[in-house]
């Protein structure tokens, strides 16, 4: 054997280091895990912050809410989805879960994603139509219009459109039958036009907005004039979603409007495939990303089974959904992060399989959008679709333990909720009887306790707020939607009234931190004390002691230290600040700490709101702020 065969391996040979076992073991290296190991370590965790009883299992202390009757553990393993990841399907086919579409684009290799659909209201003709070729020009796939007073005209349609190729572009207007009518009028007879359009009628959507019952018989004659391809009635679920509503709520009630329309078309002459043909739902997304990819995927699945159970052929019962970023989760103070917010709204319904994606901007709870907000909302889904190749996979989170079994627990909870409506007569009753203000109004208390408690943090706002910010100037708008029904949230709003009234004090009002030790010592709770009071528009001037307080100019001071330090001088410390003036004196502790001369506690769990309202009374200032029942 030569030399040059001994250094060289035959082609069919492999070096040894090289070699790749038959079966791959990743986690060799490791003790075997599970659930009753990882709950030991969670134990001793949970002991060490101090949680001295805990719950059986474990987990059950670290489970959080994310939907009325559905909430989500810590940890997700293959018992948790059972047999479902195998019982949702593939793409395209009943149940639907796995997305209404399994193909892809014509002449393409990818996934066609979704219809990038951007929203118009204002009511310059001349400023929309030039927004819309904007639009329309970098990357926006349809259009949103919204018509009536306040809103774009009714009879400036034709205006507005004419520069836009109805051909390529479909056209969705909401503002009740005259916005239909009049986008009828416009494509009469026309046969050239892109499909995916809509009439956006939607009477059971105005009941609940407006708290008056409305006639759904001509629905059936409207239905019939629509062009091929295009949408007569829009269930327009974000209603019940703007009202509070969790997920649960949203699909159950969207799934009692749907039936409710199927019943009106069908009595008016439509065949059953006709009716599911003429409908499409809008949801509201959010940034909790994993409740809207799991609620998309569940509301598929339930309109399935309403279609099933009403001899729909499948090819009619896959939901066309529009997902819009919901309008609970914006804000009007650090409206930047709105821009955060929808990104993560966007990625989510583009992952759950909506069909058409509405990005509101981030400006939205201000006023008008201009120019640059606009564009920030179209290039979110532009940069998702394009750069981020979100769109090559169907349904990529399909599979997951933790995505298929929330899919489940909110299809159950969400058709128990249908369900009782049903019951109840019918979605129109249930709205004339209280019944679904009710439990919405249950499902906003929860959610609302957990944002006065900061529990659901809102970053900007209750989190790192920036009392030094310029808010943008923006044109005001009109209100679009009906009043007298159901009401309109925004999970900031509380916190937001409070910096209003602050801010309307002209000097910026103040709570004087009283430290306590070294700044390694007192750092941490003098952050979580002054993030607390700058949420309710409260500047917090920090000192060694009482040695700045004069300089405050404020009666108020907060202690902040460490739990040792309290108990050696934080009483006298409290002495010594009212000695200086201070009026009423808080301390960053819970109240177990029984602090003589202490009038209140600022901690983790503790109401925010709570301590705002007072801390405004007891530095004087005036406004309408009152409790979350008052408000009420």
């Amino acid at each position: 054997m030569s030399a040059t065969d001994t250094a060289t391996p035959g082609e069919d040979e492999v070096p040894a280091e090289h070699a790749v076992p038959d079966q791959l073991s990743l986690a060799g290296g490791f003790a075997p895990a599970d659930r009753d190991r990882w709950r030991e370590l969670v134990a001793g965790v949970l002991r060490k912050a101090g949680r001295e009883e805990l719950p059986d299992p474990v987990e059950d202390a670290l489970r959080r809410t994310v939907a009325t009757g559905v909430d989500v553990s810590p940890l997700h393993t293959a018992d948790d989805a059972g047999d479902l990841p195998a019982a949702v399907g593939v793409p395209g086919l009943p149940p639907f879960v796995r997305g209404a579409r399994a193909g892809a684009a014509p002449d393409s290799g990818v996934p066609a994603g979704w219809d990038v659909r951007q929203r118009h209201a204002h009511p310059d003709v001349a400023g929309t139509r030039e927004a819309i070729a904007a639009d329309l020009e970098n990357g926006v796939t349809s259009l949103w219009l919204h018509l009536g007073e306040g809103a774009v005209p009714v009879g400036s349609l034709p205006d507005v459109l004419a520069d836009v190729y109805l051909d390529l572009a479909p056209v969705a207007v909401s503002g009740g039958l005259p916005a239909a009518e009049a986008l009828l009028s416009l494509v009469e007879g026309r046969t050239d036009l892109a499909p995916g359009g809509s009439l956006g009628l939607d009477p059971l959507g105005v009941h609940a907005a407006s708290g008056e019952e409305q006639d759904l018989t001509g629905l059936a004659g409207v239905a019939r004039r629509a062009p091929a391809g295009w949408r007569t009635v829009v269930v327009d679920a974000t209603v019940y979603a703007d009202a509070g509503g969790t997920a649960v709520e949203e699909l159950g009630c969207s799934l009692a409007a749907g039936v409710a329309y199927l019943r009106a078309l069908t009595d008016g002459g439509l065949s059953v495939d006709e009716a599911f043909a003429a409908l499409e739902f809008r949801y509201s997304a959010s940034a909790d990303q994993f409740t809207t990819i799991a609620a998309l995927r569940a509301a598929r699945r339930l309109w399935d089974r309403v279609g099933e159970v009403s001899g729909a052929s499948p090819d009619v019962r896959a939901q066309r959904q529009h997902a819009v970023t919901s309008s609970v989760m914006t804000t009007r103070r650090d409206p930047w992060v709105n821009m955060l917010r929808t990104t993560v709204a966007c990625f989510a319904a583009g992952v759950g399989g909506a069909d058409v994606v509405t990005v509101q901007p981030f400006d939205a709870a201000l006023g008008l959008p201009d120019a640059f907000s606009r564009r920030i909302a179209r290039n979110t889904q532009s940069l998702l679709v394009e750069e981020g190749h979100l769109a090559r996979v169907l349904d990529p989170a399909g599979g997951s333990w933790y995505v298929e079994s929330l899919t489940e627990d909110l299809a159950q909870a969400a058709w128990a909720w249908f369900t009782e409506v049903e019951r109840a007569g019918g979605l129109a009753a249930a709205l004339s009887s209280g019944l679904v203000r009710d439990r919405l109004a249950a499902a906003w208390d929860a959610r609302a306790a957990r944002l006065a408690t900061r529990a659901d943090a809102i970053t900007g706002v209750s989190e790192f707020p920036n009392l030094a910010e310029r808010l943008p100037q923006r044109q005001p708008a009109a209100e679009l939607h009906p009043t007298g029904g159901l009401p309109r949230v925004r999970a900031a709003q509380e916190y937001e009234a409070l910096r209003d009234r602050a801010d309307a004090a002209g000097e910026r009002p103040q709570v004087y931190l009283a430290t306590l030790g070294s700044v390694a010592r007192h750092t941490a709770r003098a952050s979580f004390a002054g993030n607390l009071f700058q949420a309710g528009g409260v500047a917090t001037p920090a000192g060694d002691r009482a040695t700045g307080f004069a300089d405050a100019g404020t009666t108020v001071a907060c202690i902040c230290g460490t739990d040792g330090d309290y108990a050696e001088s934080a009483a006298a410390l409290a002495a010594e600040l009212r000695a200086a003036g201070a009026r009423h004196v808080w301390l960053a502790g819970k109240p177990s700490l029984g602090v003589d001369g202490v009038d209140g506690y600022v901690y983790a769990g503790c109401d925010a709101l709570d301590v705002l309202r007072t801390v405004h009374d007891q530095l004087g200032l005036r406004g309408a702020i009152g409790s979350r029942e008052e408000r009420a």
